[in-house]
C-alpha cells in the first residue's frame, strides 16, 4: 500500500516502515561515527521502541557491541492497517542488531504489569544471566498498578492557579492564548503513580530479588526540568510532581544496590518533539523558538546525539559520573544556557501567528514530529508501494 501521514489532532494515524527503517539506520550511523564508548555489554530497555528509549538501545548496542533486551507497548500491522511507529522502529532495530551480530530480542506488552516483568525476568535470566545496565523510559498516559488493579491516568494541570499563556498548533502554525484549570490533589495523585518512580523501583527490585542484576549494575531513568516559561505547567504542576519523586526515587534504590556497587541515576534530558511533548500547550512553541536558537548556536541535538554525548560523556567517561547538587545527570546543559534562554524569553514575547515563521522553527517542529511517524526522510520513495505488515524477528 502507498502510506501517507494521516493527521489526528496531536497525533499521526499512519506509519511508515520503509521511513522508520531509515530513522533507525541513521541513528546507527551516527553512533557508529563518534566511536566506542566504553559501556555495558548486557542492556535492559524498559520503552525500548521511540525516543530517549530507543536511542539508548542503538547506542548501547553499536556504541559499546551490547547485547539488548527492549521491552515496549505498541501496536503490531495487520493487512491494510500500519502498526504503530514503535514496532517498525524495533523491527528494523533487530534487523540491523541481527546482521551486526549483535543478540538482541523484544517484549511487546504492558511494562507495567507483573506478566510482562515475569516474562523479561526468564529471558534475562534464560539468554544474558544478568544486566548491567537498566534504562527506564516509559511514557505512557496511563498505568494500572498490579498489585492493587488500580487505574491511574496522568494529568497535564498546574498546581494552585489557572494557568494562561501562549501556545501554538504546530500544524497551522497559529498562536493563540491557552489557559489550564488547576489541579486538585486526586489528579496530582494519580499523574504521581504514572510517572513517579513506583514502577521503576518495583523492575529494579524485581531483577535484584532474582539476581539478575550484575555488580556495578547502572539504572537511568529520563526526566525533564525545562525553563521558567514553562515551569507553572510542567515543572511546578502535576508532571512536576511526578518528576519529583521520580527523582527522589533515584536515591532510593541507590540505597537499595548499595549491596552490589549499583547506582540509580536520573539523567534530566532536554526538550525534544515526543508524540506526549506535542500534546502540552505551550511546549511546541518554546520548542519550535529554542531549535531556531540552538541551531543558529550549533548546538541542537535530536534524541540519538543526546543519548550518544550521555552515555560517552556522563556515564561511562572513564572517571565519576558527573551530576548535579540534588545528583542528577544534566544533559539539558546546551538547552539551560543562560544566553539561550534569554533569547527564547526575548522571542517568546515577540511570537505571534505572524512573525513565528520568522523567529521560530517551526517547520524543524513538524519535520521531526513527522519523523517520528517514519515520514519526510531523505532517501524514502513515499510514492512507492511499501509492505505494512513488517514482523520484528524475536516476536512470533
Amino acid at each position: 500500500m502507498i502510506i501517507e501521514p494521516r493527521m489526528r489532532g496531536f497525533i499521526c494515524l499512519t506509519a511508515h516502515p520503509t521511513g522508520a527503517e531509515q530513522n533507525v539506520k541513521n541513528q546507527i550511523e551516527y553512533v557508529k561515527s563518534k566511536g566506542e564508548i566504553a559501556g555495558a555489554k548486557k542492556v535492559l530497555v524498559i520503552g525500548a521502541s521511540t525516543g530517549f528509549g530507543l536511542a539508548s538501545r542503538i547506542t548501547s548496542a553499536f556504541g559499546s557491541g551490547a547485547a539488548t533486551i527492549g521491552v515496549f507497548f505498541e501496536k503490531p500491522p495487520v493487512e491494510g492497517k500500519t502498526a504503530s511507529p514503535g514496532w517498525y522502529n524495533s523491527a528494523a532495530f533487530e534487523k540491523e542488531a541481527h546482521k551486526a551480530g549483535l543478540y538482541a530480542k523484544s517484549i511487546n506488552g504492558d511494562a507495567f504489569s507483573n506478566e510482562i516483568k515475569r516474562e523479561t525476568l526468564d529471558l534475562i535470566k534464560a539468554d544474558l544471566g544478568q544486566v548491567d545496565l537498566v534504562i527506564y523510559s516509559l511514557a505512557s498516559p496511563v498505568r494500572t498498578n498490579p498489585n492493587t488493579g488500580v487505574t491511574h491516568r496522568s494529568v497535564l494541570k498546574p498546581i494552585g492557579q489557572t494557568f494562561t499563556n501562549k501556545t501554538v498548533d504546530f500544524h497551522t502554525g497559529k498562536v493563540s492564548e491557552v489557559s489550564i484549570a488547576p489541579a486538585n490533589e486526586e489528579d496530582i495523585e494519580n499523574t504521581v503513580a504514572v510517572m513517579g518512580g513506583e514502577d521503576w523501583a518495583m523492575w529494579i527490585d524485581a531483577l535484584k530479588d532474582e539476581n539478575l542484576l550484575a555488580d556495578g549494575a547502572t539504572t537511568v531513568a529520563y526526566s525533564y526540568i525545562g525553563p521558567s516559561l514553562t515551569e507553572a505547567v510542567y515543572r511546578k504542576g502535576t508532571i512536576g510532581r511526578a518528576k519529583d519523586h521520580l527523582e527522589a526515587t533515584a536515591f532510593t534504590i541507590s540505597d537499595s544496590l548499595k549491596s552490589i556497587g549499583g547506582k540509580a541515576y536520573v539523567s534530566v534530558n532536554k526538550a525534544l518533539v515526543t508524540q506526549a511533548s506535542s500534546a502540552i500547550p505551550v511546549i511546541p512553541l518554546y520548542i519550535s523558538l529554542l531549535y531556531k536558537i540552538m541551531k543558529e548556536e550549533g548546538i541542537h541535538e535530536g534524541c540519538i546525539e543526546q543519548i550518544q554525548r550521555l552515555f560517552q560523556d556522563r556515564l561511562y567517561n572513564g572517571s565519576e559520573v558527573p551530576v548535579d547538587e540534588k545528583g542528577r545527570i544534566r544533559i539539558d546543559d546546551w538547552e539551560m544556557r543562560e544566553d539561550v534562554q534569554e533569547k527564547v524569553a526575548k522571542l517568546w514575547l515577540e511570537a505571534t501567528t505572524e512573525t513565528l515563521p520568522e523567529i521560530g522553527d517551526l517547520a524543524g517542529y513538524r519535520s521531526d514530529f513527522l519523523n517520528l511517524f517514519g515520514f519526510e526522510f531523505a532517501g524514502v520513495d513515499y510514492n512507492a508501494e511499501a509492505n505494512e505488515v513488517v514482523e520484528i524477528e524475536s516476536i512470533k
